[in-house]
Parts: structure tokens; C-alpha cells; sequence
């Protein structure tokens, strides 16, 4: 099978899957799942002007789940040739065979399986070549470089293109697929006065390439970025506002995901169990599923169970609304599938008193921190406890004072959320949750410096 993706692969790997499932009957399967996937791209990175590297990714593959009974038995192969993948399925229905019995185990529900697989705009290919993606790269840093002297380094600038075709089918009769694209800009600066060095960056993320920034915006804004946190400094312990910039308030709304899981409620380790039904947000805040968004980073028309995927409020006047399940969680919680096995579809968060602009936030909130970057993984998913290193500006009259670094902020998820006050109106495009600046009313910020500023 030809490695070059388009359009005519979805197909032959039509044909891949099929051929899996039948083998699986044929070896006594009572019930099967497969799915297979050809991938190729180009990344190439610059640093100070001169090539880092260009690499090429081409890869294929598929994997096959079998339930013998209540039994499961899974594998996968690189390899799509017919002997290959005769010998993969055999190898899942052997494993299935020696693997003990679950009452949960199984394919979806087959009136669950999605009927009409919507065009969502997904598959947009950018034939550049390397040379002209090492030029791109190229005027990046350059850009960047040039927004100031103290632009003394740089960690290079990176252009990367990729497209995919991937076809999911099942024994239940499931048989579809779709091609997509994905790229993206990046470039990373230091800067430097006297001792003090600072690194910031910026990238752009789309599928279709003519979405992207134009490369020198993006090279100026992390040079522009580099050159803010010079002069940074250290606080003192205390207790203040924080406001999460954009693409750094994506996380904490991922962490309510993480706890609201269906793998996360069934096995008793979440700071939201039994949420649903109860008040997380402020009532202020709404959270809408919109799996069909064209072009959108996480749209897609059914999940990796084949379940149609659906426009959902996750979250209503603060309050959760259920689950983000796949078919084996909801069972479990005998509950019915959301449509989210292999995860969230393109969340928009939004405020129903309307977002705010930046600098409205920052008058709003007064006295506090911004936080442009976190570090370290301290988050607990089973109690919500929160202590991230974070560095970015604090604010004083709803203005800038100075750049911030070597601090931790800390608190607890279910109280930080119930401490929303505010939301931006500059939504992050560049992920599956699309939201704005989220103001915090409190958090505990500790520095290593006992005075404060």
C-alpha cells in the first residue's frame, strides 16, 4: 500500500479493517473492532539562521480489538499486508482466550454507531517543500531576533505540517472514515541584560495552513515576549487575584475533564465525584461540547467507538451535567455513552454576563498575578490540591508592574473554580477546550522571598 495521503486511502483502509473483521469472525470472535491509519508529515526547525533539522514522518498501522464472549484480547501491527494483518487478528483472539471475564466488556451500542458522517472541513494539505519550509522558518526567528539587541539566543523556529486518513469499523456493521491535516508555526527566544536571561515563545496551530499567523508575527510576538520578562522578580507570600492568560487557562478547565471521566467516577479517584447535578462553576459560567465545528482542532463526526458525536452543555448555569463517557464507563456507571471515547470534541467555555477584554480584566482585578506559564505537574486528581511553579507579571492599578518568576500558586480546583469571577473575551483557538483569560479571586501565591513587594 502506497504511503501518500489523500483521499483514495480512506478506501483501502476500508479495505484493511474489513478484511480484520472478517478473520475475526472466521476465528470464532463474537464480537470485533478495528481501526487503521496511514500518516505523513514534514517538521523542519532553524536555529540562529541555519537548518536544526528536517524530519519526515510516514507511518501506518492498525489496531484490532476482539471480545470472545466477555473476553477481550487487543493488537497491533505496522504492517497492512494481508498475511500481516491475517496474523495480528489471530494474535488478539488468542490473548482474548486466556483473559479473564468482564460483564462490561463490549462494542458499543449498535443504535448508538453514527449514521451520517458530516463533511467538517478537516483535511487541508500544504504542499511545501523543505526548502521553502526551512525559508518560512527562517524569516520566523528572524522576525523575532530582530525585535530587539537583548534578543541574544534563540532556541530555533519550527514549521510542521502533517496529514492523516483514518478508518474505524466493527462487527456491528460501522464501516468509515476521514482524512484531515493539521500545522503549525513555532519559535522559541532568549533574551538577555547583564545576568538576567528570560525565554519565551509563540506558535500557531490550524488545519488548514492558510489559518496560520504569517510566520514574522509570530516570530515578533516571542520576541516581544522574550523582552517582557527581563527584570523579573521574586514575591512575597501572600494572597491575591490570578489571572490566567488564555492559553494557560485551558489546562485548569482540562483538569475538570480529567475529573469528570467516566475511568475517573467508576474507580472512585476524582475531587468531582458524583458531580453531576451539583454546582462546579459559577453560574455565570456555560461549557458547550460542539464535536462538528469546521476545521476545528478536536471536531469530529463520531468518536473511536464509531458513536456519533453530538453538540452537548456540559456545564449549565455552573451546574455539570453529566459525564464525559465512552461505552465501557458508562456501563460501568450504568449510564449511557456521551460519545467522548478518546476524549472531549472542541469544549467552548463562555460567560452568560458576557467576556471581558484583557485590559477590562486587568482593571478588574486590580492587584494580583498574571500567570503566562506554569511548571511542574503538582495537581491531584483525587483531591483537587493544586501547586504549580508559575512565572509571568504582577499587576498593580489594573496595570503592569513587573515580570514575575519563581513563585507557586496553589489552592484547591473545586474552590478555584467556584472563584471564577471573570472570563476574557480572547479565546485560544489552538486546542480541543476553547476559552479566554480566567480571572481567579483568590489563590495562594508563595515566593522564596519573605518580604513582600
Amino acid at each position: 500500500m502506497q504511503q501518500r495521503v489523500d483521499g483514495t486511502r480512506i478506501g483501502e483502509l476500508q479495505g484493511v479493517v474489513s478484511a480484520a473483521l472478517a478473520e475475526a469472525r472466521r476465528l470464532g470472535a463474537t464480537q470485533a473492532e478495528a481501526d487503521a491509519s496511514l500518516q505523513q508529515g514534514l517538521t523542519v526547525s532553524v536555529r540562529l539562521g541555519e537548518v536544526d533539522t528536517v524530519e519526515y514522518q510516514r507511518d501506518r498501522g492498525l489496531g484490532i480489538t476482539v471480545y470472545v464472549g466477555q473476553r477481550k484480547g487487543s493488537a497491533s501491527t505496522a504492517d497492512l499486508a494481508p498475511a500481516a494483518v491475517a496474523a495480528t487478528v489471530a494474535k488478539a483472539c488468542t490473548i482474548a482466550r486466556y483473559t479473564a471475564e468482564d460483564p462490561y466488556a463490549g462494542l458499543a451500542d449498535s443504535d448508538a454507531l453514527a449514521t451520517d458522517i458530516p463533511d467538517l472541513d478537516l483535511d487541508h494539505p500544504w504542499e511545501i517543500e523543505p526548502a521553502d519550509a526551512v525559508e518560512l522558518a527562517r524569516r520566523c526567528e528572524a522576525a523575532g531576533r530582530d525585535v530587539d539587541a537583548r534578543i541574544t539566543n534563540s532556541e530555533g523556529a519550527s514549521v510542521s505540517t502533517h496529514r492523516g486518513a483514518h478508518v474505524y469499523g466493527n462487527t456491528h456493521g460501522f464501516l468509515a472514515g476521514y482524512p484531515s491535516s493539521s500545522h503549525s508555526v513555532s519559535c522559541a527566544l532568549v533574551a538577555q541584560a547583564g545576568a538576567d536571561m528570560q525565554r519565551d515563545y509563540w506558535y500557531a496551530a490550524a488545519r488548514d495552513p492558510a489559518a496560520l499567523e504569517d510566520v514574522e508575527t509570530i516570530g515578533r510576538l516571542a520576541g516581544e515576549r522574550a523582552i517582557a520578562r527581563l527584570g523579573a522578580r521574586r514575591l512575597g507570600t501572600r494572597r491575591a487575584p490570578v489571572l490566567f492568560v488564555a492559553e494557560i487557562a485551558r489546562g485548569l478547565f482540562g483538569h475538570m475533564v480529567s475529573a469528570i471521566r467516566g475511568a475517573s467516577q467508576y474507580r472512585r479517584a476524582s475531587f468531582l465525584l458524583d458531580a453531576a447535578g451539583r454546582q462546579i462553576l459559577p453560574r455565570f459560567i456555560r461549557i458547550h461540547e460542539r464535536p462538528h465545528i469546521p476545521q476545528g482542532l478536536a471536531s469530529s463526526p463520531f468518536d473511536a467507538e464509531g458513536v456519533a458525536t453530538r453538540d452537548r452543555e456540559l456545564v449549565g448555569d455552573g451546574v455539570l451535567q453529566g459525564y464525559v463517557l465512552g461505552s465501557y464507563a458508562a456501563r460501568k456507571l450504568g449510564l449511557s455513552t456521551t460519545g467522548n471515547a478518546g476524549g472531549v470534541h472542541n469544549l467552548l467555555v463562555d460567560s452568560t454576563r458576557g467576556a471581558l477584554p484583557f485590559q477590562a480584566l486587568l482593571a478588574r482585578m486590580g492587584t494580583g498575578l498574571v500567570v503566562t506559564e506554569l511548571m511542574g505537574q503538582g495537581v491531584n486528581g483525587v483531591t483537587g490540591d493544586y501547586s504549580r511553579g508559575a512565572t509571568g507579571f504582577w499587576v498593580e492599578g489594573g496595570a503592569y508592574a513587573f515580570p514575575v518568576e519563581e513563585v507557586t500558586i496553589a489552592g484547591n480546583l473545586r474552590d478555584m473554580y467556584l472563584a471564577i469571577d471573570a472570563l476574557g473575551d480572547d479565546t485560544d483557538l489552538r486546542g480541543s477546550i476553547r476559552t479566554g483569560s480566567v480571572l481567579v479571586g483568590e489563590m495562594t501565591i508563595a515566593g522564596a522571598d519573605a518580604t513582600p513587594a
